[in-house]
């Protein structure tokens, strides 16, 4: 559980960055320039996540129930985990109607991705790492309201980018399905 925690700690910390505001932000990239503030963020990040899987994996083993989801929770999962994947492509798509409406989708994808694994699986070691990420993820919401609380203008939004999430949300849905998400997990989502 050492490594989850301090992985999660690494990469959640890296991002909750500009929850405390954006001075510290912009004072960093000030003082080392945005390339090597960029190249620094995604390193470290990344050494957050390769912790976050090996003490994930490291957490499962040891085990520990905290509690048993009934059976049905597992179709909310299956609604909100597609939905999440659509708000994720949204945030990097043309400005649509999507990124419009919700103003800031990959925080609120993580968010409803966070969710319905919590609402799947109650290890602890789930309830640590998806925890972690449903807490951050309302966090930085509520932040990044405050910062921008526009990030599309209203006249600019296009059905392009919308229609291109919504096919890349469902086709990785599928893919995640079917055949992906054991693959790298070693969890079938279905049966």
């Amino acid at each position: 559980m050492t490594w989850l925690i301090a992985g999660l700690v690494i990469f959640i910390g890296m991002h909750s960055i500009r929850i405390v505001g954006e001075a510290p932000r912009a004072a960093l990239i000030r003082r080392i320039g945005e390339l090597a503030y960029k190249g620094t963020y995604g390193l470290i990040s990344l050494l957050g996540l390769i912790l976050i899987g090996q003490g994930y994996r490291e957490a499962q083993i040891a085990g520990g129930v905290l509690y048993t989801p009934p059976a049905g929770l597992t179709a909310v999962t299956l609604i909100l985990v597609p939905v999440s994947l659509v708000l994720l492509f949204a945030a990097y798509m043309p400005a649509g109607h999507i990124k419009r409406a919700v103003r800031h989708p990959m925080v609120l994808a993580v968010a409803l991705w966070a969710m319905g694994h919590l609402l799947a699986n109650g290890m602890v070691a789930d309830v640590v790492l998806f925890g972690a990420f449903l807490a951050w993820a309302i966090l930085d919401y509520l932040a990044a309201l405050r910062r921008a609380p526009r990030p599309v203008a209203p006249g600019i939004a296009s059905w392009q980018g919308d229609v291109i999430a919504i096919l890349a949300g469902l086709g990785t849905t599928i893919l995640l399905v079917v055949w992906l998400h054991e693959w790298l997990f070693g969890v079938a989502p279905v049966g």
